[in-house]
């Protein structure tokens, strides 16, 4: 039996600034020019609307059932519940935790080689430089969270302060300028919706949607969660309009003052952007200013992805060294060090645009849409309360998985066979568990 539990001590505030953090990390500056380059055209404007599309019809999906299991481990709880009575409930979250074992770290290690690429623009730095940066960024992280959770919830509202500061200067910064509509006069210029755009538009929303990542954040935290079944759905909507605003109005800027025949090819846009704008100096604090984003992101990622293991591992699903809690700050510290010591070696390892694809190729199968066809199985069920219920009940549900099997489709041929080869080994290793426990998930008894 615990001798401590974890205590439900975020606000709405709290929990919409963890999310956002999340969302906002060094993605949005990365993949800014990615996105442009992809859609060769004004039109790159679509791209991220439609991530804002998948990222709101999803978090219906996370809403109900975030909602209903407001626990530690989010999709563990979910997929746990969702597939219990096909007797697969078991395979299905160890299956997602064996698979974050590996993408929370590449999520985590994709922030601060991020971090450590834009810092190069203020320092030019060699490869084992960049590494040095990118490690060292997650070791701090991991000290950082090594406390409780309210002093959590204060320094996300302080990094969420720079987060909003940097966006709105940037977006102020086009404004100034007086040619900030003009990106979206011409975002229909010589559109064609033809299998060329459509194909186009599926690669650059690979990167759009990555950026998007994290505002189901709050739903790994759900045990720490004040008035869950309120704050939960709450904090999903307004991160997602929000961030939403800010990435379109962000691009716009941009656009307003770079061409986008210049910026698609620009490794720093955001930096040339100012720079343009106001000078060395002002390029180079709005810089300072866009680490401080990466840094928040890891920050929060971090967080919520290392009360997986805790909640698998209380529930004997997983090693139970990951169950233990600290002594005195009721943090699940074990978690976070293992994934923080992977994390640490994935930033050493790769490079940023091998771990974008990657991650959500890994994610897509078993997260996503595993957890969109396990609501359906708990609906039917009709043994759970569902203190939110989306509208128009299953057409976004529906739509969720078509978006994101588009998606996994744009990822690459590669991917998804790598994707799949880890969830297959996930699947030997617990049949085999299950085989030595008798826990096999197809017994009809």
């Amino acid at each position: 039996m615990e001798q401590s539990q974890m205590q439900r001590r975020l606000g709405l505030a709290q929990a919409t600034a963890i999310n956002m953090i999340d969302m906002v990390g060094i993605g949005p500056f990365i993949t800014l020019p990615m996105v442009i380059a992809l859609m060769n055209g004004p039109y790159f404007l679509y791209a991220w609307i439609l991530g804002a599309v998948l990222s709101f019809v999803d978090a219906m999906v996370w809403s109900e059932l975030g909602a209903a299991f407001p626990e530690a481990g989010g999709s563990y709880q979910f997929l746990k519940r969702a597939y219990h009575a096909e007797k697969a409930g078991k395979m299905m979250s160890f299956l997602f935790v064996w698979q974050t074992m590996i993408q929370a770290p590449l999520v985590i290690a994709s922030a601060a080689i991020g971090f450590a690429s834009y810092f190069s623009f203020l320092v030019p730095l060699s490869p084992f430089q960049a590494k040095a940066v990118s490690g060292s960024v997650v070791i701090l992280i991991v000290l950082l969270l090594y406390r409780n959770i309210q002093s959590i919830g204060k320094i996300s509202v302080a990094l969420w302060i720079g987060v909003l500061a940097t966006m709105f200067w940037i977006i102020g910064g086009g404004l100034a300028h007086g040619n900030f509509l003009a990106p979206l006069k011409e975002m229909n210029s010589g559109l064609q919706l033809n299998y060329a755009f459509i194909a186009s538009l599926g690669f650059a929303s690979v990167k759009t949607v990555y950026s998007y990542l994290g505002y189901y954040n709050v739903c790994h935290l759900g045990a720490e969660i004040k008035d869950p079944a309120k704050n939960i759905p709450r904090s999903m909507f307004l991160s997602i309009a929000g961030i939403a605003v800010l990435y379109l109005s962000m691009n716009i800027s941009v656009a307003s003052v770079i061409p986008w025949q210049v910026a698609k090819d620009s490794e720093f846009v955001l930096s040339l952007f100012m720079q343009q704008l106001a000078g060395d100096t002002a390029a180079t604090v709005l810089t300072c200013l866009i680490l401080w984003v990466a840094f928040a992101s890891v920050f929060s990622a971090t967080l919520g992805y290392s009360r997986i293991p805790y909640a698998a591992a209380k529930d004997g699903a997983f090693f139970p060294i990951f169950a233990k809690l600290h002594p005195t700050r009721q943090f699940p510290h074990i978690s976070l060090l293992a994934l923080g010591i992977v994390a640490f070696c994935f930033s050493l390892m790769f490079k940023l645009k091998e771990v974008i694809s990657a991650i959500l190729a890994m994610r897509i199968m078993i997260q996503f849409i595993g957890q969109a066809i396990g609501l359906t199985m708990l609906r039917r069920k009709k043994q759970h309360v569902f203190p939110y219920k989306m509208p128009l009940y299953p057409i976004p549900v529906i739509l969720a998985i078509v978006l994101w099997a588009g998606i996994l489709i744009s990822t690459g041929l590669k991917l998804i066979l790598s994707g799949i080869i880890v969830i297959g080994t996930g699947m030997v290793v617990y049949l085999i568990k299950a085989k030595r426990l008798s826990e096999w998930p197809f017994d009809k008894r």
